[in-house]
């Protein structure tokens, strides 16, 4: 004679999964924090390139105005010499701030790992909670 298999109560397979929730929560939450860490490293590095980029284009103008506009001046009106020697020290340096910009906007910041393994477990615990009560 077979004995009748015992299952689980509908407030044990509910304190299970909230259990189990929890720890999961738990987890992903430590996860997230470590994947926000190493992200945020990586833009501040790219940060730096655009903090770099600008320190450039404004040293670029006043070195470049000071030395270039002399030597142009000796071809063009000093006016001129001027206007096209800044012209190109702040192109350069908007460049630079530009890369360093689209760099940051390509990593984005959210936990995109972190979340979709918290959908998985989540999707993953509530099916374990129907094949218990099943």
């Amino acid at each position: 004679m077979q004995q009748p298999v015992e299952r689980p109560t509908l407030g044990t397979a509910v304190g299970s999964l909230i259990g189990a929730v929890g720890r999961l929560v738990d987890l992903e939450t430590d996860y997230a924090k470590a994947e926000m860490a190493q992200k945020a490293s990586m833009a501040g590095k790219d940060v730096a390139l655009v903090a770099a980029g600008g320190a450039l284009a404004y040293g670029g103008l006043l070195v470049l105005l000071a030395a270039a506009v002399n030597i142009l001046a000796a071809v063009l009106p000093r006016w001129l010499a001027a206007l096209l020697v800044s012209a190109v020290a702040a192109g350069t340096g908007g460049l630079l701030v530009q890369r360093g910009l689209e760099r940051l906007d390509e990593q984005g910041l959210v936990p995109e790992r972190t979340i979709a393994t918290l959908k998985a477990g989540v999707n993953a615990g509530l099916q374990k909670a129907k094949d218990q009560l099943a």
